[in-house]
């Protein structure tokens, strides 16, 4: 299996991957949306064989405390159904921590399984004295600082990009 940026030429299949993963068109719309509206993104593909069998997605966020802050949300990540508890996920979550990080980002949120995540350093978000737009049970809603201090100072509510609003 090989990690690598998502293409162009990959955008039907993560469309594919995240449809079968979901169950929905709604995260497989949501990639197209960042895709055209978000200025910062990060796009990572799994492949195994030439078939794209997995995507994560990171898009810029913004904190109330400080809108110019550099902070990216996770979201989605899909692994084709055949494909999983394999790693497969696992391995596009550090592989798409490392490309934020060496981006400049200083921390990452994630709305996600609360015994899945802390296996990558998150931790819940009002650890942090930050809340989420969304109304989700305490300890969903992480947050990982990829630079020590990054949230420092930071409480408040983290904002995704709009393109969520549509979910």
């Amino acid at each position: 299996m090989k990690i690598r940026l998502e293409n162009k030429t990959d955008y039907a299949a993560v469309h594919d991957v995240n449809l079968a993963a979901f169950g929905s068109e709604d995260e497989a719309n949501l990639v197209t949306r960042l895709r055209q509206q978000a200025q910062s993104y990060v796009s990572l593909v799994a492949e195994e064989k030439g078939v794209v069998i997995g995507h994560i997605m990171f898009s810029g966020a913004h904190l109330s405390a400080d809108p110019k802050r550099c902070v990216m949300a996770l979201a989605p990540m899909a692994v084709l159904p055949e494909f999983q508890q394999r790693g497969i996920g696992s391995s596009l979550v550090k592989s798409g921590l490392e490309h934020c990080e060496n981006q400049g980002y200083g921390a990452i949120f994630v709305l996600g399984h609360a015994q899945y995540y802390p296996r990558f350093g998150f931790k819940p978000a009002d650890s942090f004295s930050i809340d989420s737009v969304y109304e989700v049970p305490a300890g969903v809603f992480m947050a990982l600082e990829l630079t020590p201090g990054a949230l420092e100072g930071m409480a408040g509510r983290m904002f995704y990009h709009e393109a969520f609003d549509a979910l």
